[in-house]
């Protein structure tokens, strides 16, 4: 990372200040502008999360932001109601009032004497998402966003649920949100309020996992702020970013497709992060980048940008059969428009083990195939009609899968996808020959299958793997689907147990180019642990090979994409000074009790105890994830999470503990939680939830 000391503008900052809401409560905000903008007004780039900006988030946002001063223009970071030194309480993401606090915000940048009236707003995760959100609701003084790592679909897409199935992320997330939206405002800037401010938050805690669990189908909970509802609703230009290994790559071809409005989509390689920050690598100088946008749509320059292909992509290649690796192999292609006419759908046959290609079945887009959108057979196989495969899955089947959501942590961390050779044992698979040529593919491939099941509930997990010479097997991409949702995320059809049903899984959107020698692999199984929550009863699977198969979105060869403009290396504003005080610990663990069938797995995640030195405040966030099950017994599964923050200067020192478990069986999930707060040696607060939910066909 190149940092860049000779900006063209010098920056002045303002630690803290109030924007001030319709109801008279406040928010607090971090700003950063170019000496002299009360004079000559310049833009305003928006970033809107509760993540706290003076302490937390302080080492991302003092680079990203002062670089963008920088550069001309003014930088509010706005924490959220309930959040850092912001008035109020939250309760859960993306409520209509986190939405009318951000037009509030937009309007009061807009007034102020160093804006000029315009408005971009950015974000990366909850700050892409609430961008997306808060444009659909239309503020006047907002031009154009760059949302980074979000969705446009709350329930298909986000870390709850996967087509219909619980992810264990929801606990992941839900005790990090539950301990981290409850620390306290810094008496730096509130005074003496901090203690009432700390136990209006305490007192207002809402345990919100729960209400994830009461809507297990997308109703209106899960419409609320997806804006693929009405794509119309968004009227300014948006520049879509995300990565493969991220969670919510899907949604960047989504939005490109949906959207009316000048758009742009950027994916790399990377897991959950802003690209200039982007692991695996390569990182691409994104700020730049921004940068271009902004003054094509904030200052009306002409960069160029808009003259670029809408689509540009990592197109990757022989990714490592590795949990976690440094830099991606491969190159960036581009596509004109998406979808993209270029796109081939290919048809691969099943047999009774294999994968056979059958050639081109006609031109259509990649990406937005719904659950219900079955249409016709994919295509026919020679295998005998009548020939069908029997299959149990171990509880264990995806056992190094990774995490929904890599964050790329830099190797501190495994959480991609390992060796799939251990799944795939585990699965039904389906191999090609060795590929002659090249294959690429950009989109979202599609699986038919012609299946029945043992067992009313149950779901199926998909991967698309490359298969080396040497017979390592990587994840390509891959998909799930409840089959109860096999028509609808929202009216539900149980299976019945024997009956033949035809159902049609899209996997996760992917550029992939697969080599000559390497092998395709089909795996399909009906458990996917520790990821997916399992069915309430172990299931068999039987598949009709000839009534299956795989549509692939062939991609051909662009000469176009040898001489696109290559990205800059990475570049930031000076950073934050932290100093490290005590070392984090980075970990994942597997562990099986060969007496009892138990297998735990276990994830670390401690940064360790920082000292920011702008504020003289220590910081330190960590978190336990573990989750076990034994084998042959669906309903031993269980999962807890801890989150511990601490921070603290001189004599003020508070610490906070966050923990939730959940279990089932076969009629209901019982979930607890407990959230405790220390002020120096003595614990000021504590609090216990207990619930018990029905399941809905999950």
């Amino acid at each position: 990372m190149k940092v860049v000391e000779d900006l063209p503008h010098r920056v002045r900052e303002i630690e803290n200040a109030w924007v001030e809401l319709p109801g008279g409560e406040r928010m607090a905000a971090r700003i950063w502008f170019p000496e002299g903008a009360e004079e000559r007004p310049v833009p305003a780039i928006f970033e809107y999360i509760p993540y706290r900006k003076r302490d937390f988030m302080n080492a991302r946002d003092t680079p990203m932001h002062g670089y963008f001063a920088g550069h001309g223009y003014a930088a509010v970071r706005v924490d959220m109601r309930g959040s850092g030194e912001s008035d109020g309480t939250m309760t859960d993401e993306y409520l209509a009032q986190e939405l009318r606090d951000g037009v509030g915000a937009i309007a009061w940048i807009a007034r102020q004497p160093w804006c000029d009236g315009n408005v971009g707003m950015m974000g990366n995760s909850w700050g892409g998402f609430n961008g997306l959100q808060v444009a659909a609701l239309r503020p006047p003084a907002l031009k154009a966003i760059i949302t980074s790592c979000s969705t446009d679909d709350r329930y298909a897409d986000d870390m709850h649920y996967m087509g219909g199935a619980l992810l264990t992320d929801t606990l992941d997330w839900g005790a990090s949100f539950f301990a981290w939206i409850a620390r306290p405002p810094d008496p730096a800037i509130v005074g003496e309020r901090w203690r009432e401010m700390w136990r209006e938050r305490l007192d207002g805690l809402n345990f919100m996992v729960e209400d994830w669990l009461r809507h297990q189908r997308r109703d209106a909970f899960w419409k609320h702020g997806s804006v693929n509802e009405d794509y119309s609703d968004i009227e300014v230009p948006v520049f879509a970013v995300g990565g493969w290994l991220d969670g919510y790559s899907n949604a960047i071809p989504r939005l490109l497709s949906g959207l009316s409005v000048p758009r742009l989509g950027l994916v790399g390689a990377w897991a959950h992060s802003y690209p200039h920050l982007g692991v695996p690598g390569p990182a691409i100088g994104f700020l730049q980048e921004a940068v271009r946008w902004w003054d094509h749509w904030l200052k009306g320059r002409d960069t160029g940008i808009m003259a670029e292909p809408m689509l540009r992509a990592w197109m990757e290649e022989a990714i490592p059969a590795r949990a976690f690796y440094e830099q991606c192999p491969g190159r960036w292609v581009a596509e004109a428009e998406w979808p993209s006419p270029r796109i081939e759908r290919r048809t691969w046959s099943l047999g009774e083990r294999t994968l056979a290609a059958e050639g081109s079945r006609g031109r259509a887009a990649s990406g937005a195939v719904s659950p219900a959108a079955t249409g016709g057979p994919i295509g026919s196989s020679p295998a005998d009609p009548d020939a069908r495969l029997d299959w149990a899955s171990p509880q264990l089947t995806g056992l190094v899968g990774g995490e929904w959501c890599p964050y790329g942590t830099g190797g501190k961390g495994p959480e991609f996808p390992g060796d799939q050779r251990e799944d795939d044992g585990r699965s039904l698979t389906w191999d090609s020959e060795p590929l002659a040529d090249r294959l690429e593919i950009l989109g979202a491939p599609t699986v038919e299958l012609e299946l029945a099941v043992d067992r009313p509930e149950a779901f199926v997990a998909v991967r698309l793997c490359d298969v080396a010479p040497d017979g390592a097997s990587s994840r390509v991409t891959y998909g799930i689907l409840n089959l109860s949702h096999r028509d609808s995320h929202e009216d539900l059809r149980p299976m019945t147990p024997g009956a033949q049903a035809r159902v049609r899984v899209q996997l996760n959107d992917i550029a992939y180019a697969f080599l000559p020698g390497h092998r395709l692999r089909l795996a399909v199984s009906t458990t996917y642990w520790p990821m997916v929550w399992p069915s309430p009863e172990p299931v068999v699977l039987s598949v009709w090979p000839a009534g299956s198969g795989l549509q692939l979105p062939v991609r051909p060869p662009r000469a176009a994409d040898a001489v696109l403009r290559p990205f800059e290396e990475p570049e930031t504003a000076a950073p934050a000074r932290l100093t490290p005080v005590r070392p984090g610990r980075w970990e994942r663990t597997i562990h099986t009790d060969v007496m009892t069938g138990e297998t735990v797995v276990t994830n670390v995640s401690d940064g360790g105890r920082n000292r920011i030195e702008s504020i003289g405040m220590e910081i330190r966030a960590a978190g336990e994830d573990r989750v076990g099950i034994r084998e042959g017994d669906p309903l031993s599964c269980w999962a807890e999470s801890l989150r511990v923050t601490e921070q603290g200067r001189g004599d003020w020192q508070v610490r906070l503990e966050g923990r939730i478990r959940l279990e089932s069986t076969a009629a209901d999930w019982r979930l607890t939680g407990r959230l405790d707060a220390w002020e120096g040696d003595e614990m000021t607060f504590t609090r216990s939830f207990d619930s018990t939910i029905p399941r809905d066909h999950v």
